[in-house]
C-alpha cells in the first residue's frame, strides 16, 4: 500500500462527525442572517481560469494559488477567494440587473501558505458583497452584517477595527512619495514597523508635522476619539474627506447600537491597488488572526469591463469555529431520538413506524438484529442513543428507555400518537 494512501495532504482536513454537524448548524445561522437582510446566495465555480484572480487590481499572488491545467494547455486555478467570482458575474451576467445587487455565498477555498495558527490550505468562505452603491450607508450596512453574524454565531467578546485607506494615500501624496514608496511604506506601517516607515519618510522634504503623524501611523488605533486628534493635525483635502467619511460610518452603525464593538484603526492598511475606502477586520480573544475582514474595493469590477462601487467581507468559518473553541462555547452534537430494531420477519413492521417517526420530525435510527434485544441495548448506549423500539412477533411493541432503565410494552396506535 502506497505510503500517503491514508493520509491528507498538508493544509486540509477531515471534518468528522459532530465537528461537521456544528460546522452545518453554523452555516445555516449564517445563511440566515444573510438572508435577513436581503442579500441572495450565488455559487460560483470551484474551478476558475487563472486570468480571473490575475488582475493587477486583486492582491492574491499567484504562487499562494492551487494551479494547473485543462485538456487546452489553459491556466486554471481552484478559486482562492469568491470576492472576485461575484466581481465577474457582476460585469457579465448580471450586467443589467438594477443596482445595487446583494449578493450572500458560502463555499470553500484554496491558498497555498496558509497553514498555521488554525489555518488551513482549504477552508469554507462566508460572506456578503453589496455593488452599486457608493454610500456610507452600504459600509455600515455591511459591518453591521458582519457584526450580527458573530453575534448570532455566539460571540459576544469581539471588536471590529476600522480604517481608511484614503486616509493614508491622502498623506502619501502630501509628502510626495512615490508610488513604489507608498506601496513599500504601507506594508511596514500594516506590520506596525515604525523603524522601517521612519527610514523612509526621513528620506523625503516635508513638514515635520506631516513626518510625525506619518511616523504615528502604526500606533494610530484605539477609540473613536483618534478621529478627531486627526482632524486637528491633518491639512490635505483627501486625507480629511476619509476622516469624515469613517466619521459618518462609525455614527451609523451607532444607530444599530453597535459601537460597543468598534475601534479605528489607521494603520490598517490590507492592498492599496485593491481597497478604496473603509476597511475593516474582526477580532476576539484567543485567536491570533482576524476572523474576518472586509472593505470597499471600487476598481474591481473594472477590470472586468464595468465601473461599479462595491463594498463587502467574508470570514473563515474554520477559524470562526476556532473563536468559539477557545470562547468555550459549546456546540451542538447531532443526535438521535430512538433506535427502531427488529428482526427480519418484522421488517415491514419496523419501517412503516419508523417512516411515521419521521414525519413526526424525529431522527430515527433502524437495526436489524442478529442476536436478541441486548444487541440493540448495547449499540445504543454506544452511540447514546436515548431510547430503543423493539417490533417484535404479532405486533408486541416494548420501549426501552436507557436512561431510566425502564422498560414499557406499547402499541403500534398508542406509540405513534405520543
Amino acid at each position: 500500500m502506497s505510503k500517503w494512501k491514508i493520509y491528507t495532504p498538508d493544509g486540509v482536513q477531515d471534518i468528522l462527525f459532530d465537528e461537521c454537524y456544528a460546522k452545518r448548524e453554523l452555516e445555516s445561522k449564517i445563511r440566515s442572517t444573510f438572508r435577513a437582510y436581503g442579500y441572495y446566495e450565488v455559487e460560483t465555480p470551484t474551478i476558475e481560469f487563472f486570468d480571473v484572480f490575475s488582475s493587477e487590481v486583486e492582491h492574491f499572488p499567484q504562487e499562494s494559488m492551487v494551479k494547473f491545467f485543462d485538456q487546452k494547455g489553459r491556466i486554471l486555478v481552484l478559486r482562492p477567494d469568491i470576492t472576485v467570482p461575484v466581481a465577474r458575474i457582476t460585469a457579465t451576467k448580471n450586467r443589467d440587473l438594477k443596482l445595487p445587487i446583494k449578493y450572500s455565498y458560502i463555499g470553500n477555498v484554496f491558498r497555498f501558505n496558509e497553514v498555521g495558527g488554525g489555518r488551513q490550505n482549504e477552508f469554507t468562505q462566508a460572506g456578503v458583497e453589496l455593488l452599486g452603491d457608493y454610500s456610507s450607508e452600504s459600509d455600515a450596512e455591511i459591518i453591521a452584517i458582519a457584526i450580527n453574524v458573530l453575534k448570532t454565531a455566539g460571540l459576544e467578546n469581539f471588536q471590529i477595527d476600522i480604517g481608511q485607506v484614503e486616509f493614508f494615500k491622502g498623506l502619501a501624496e502630501e509628502a510626495g512619495f512615490t508610488n513604489e514608496d507608498t506601496i513599500k511604506i504601507s506594508k511596514l506601517i500594516d506590520r506596525k514597523d515604525i523603524v522601517g516607515v521612519e527610514q523612509i519618510a526621513n528620506s523625503y522634504k516635508m513638514s515635520e508635522q506631516l513626518r510625525k503623524l506619518i511616523i504615528k501611523l502604526p500606533g494610530l488605533f484605539g477609540s473613536i476619539e483618534v478621529i478627531e486628534e486627526l482632524k486637528k493635525t491633518t491639512k490635505n483635502s483627501r486625507s480629511l474627506a476619509a476622516l469624515e467619511n469613517i466619521e459618518e460610518v462609525i455614527g451609523i452603525l451607532g444607530d444599530y447600537g453597535f459601537t460597543k464593538y468598534i475601534s479605528v484603526d489607521f494603520g490598517m492598511l490590507k492592498g492599496l491597488n485593491y481597497d478604496t475606502g473603509i476597511i475593516f477586520r474582526g477580532f476576539t480573544h484567543g485567536v491570533g488572526f482576524p476572523i474576518l475582514s472586509g472593505g470597499r474595493y471600487d476598481s474591481l469590477t473594472s477590470s472586468f469591463g464595468r465601473d461599479c462601487p462595491a463594498t463587502g467581507f467574508s470570514l473563515g468559518i474554520n477559524m470562526l469555529m476556532t473563536a468559539l473553541e477557545k470562547a468555550q462555547m459549546a456546540f451542538e452534537k447531532p443526535s438521535v431520538d430512538s433506535l427502531i430494531c427488529y428482526k427480519k420477519a418484522n421488517r415491514k413492521s419496523a419501517i412503516e413506524i419508523a417512516e411515521a417517526l419521521r414525519k413526526q420530525a424525529m431522527s430515527i435510527e433502524t437495526l436489524v438484529l442478529t442476536e436478541e434485544i441486548e444487541q440493540g441495548i448495547s449499540y445504543a448506549q454506544a452511540k447514546q442513543i436515548g431510547g430503543v423500539i423493539y417490533i417484535e412477533d404479532k405486533g408486541k411493541i416494548t420501549i426501552y428507555d436507557i436512561v431510566n432503565n425502564t422498560t414499557k410494552e406499547t402499541s403500534y396506535n398508542e406509540l405513534l400518537n405520543k
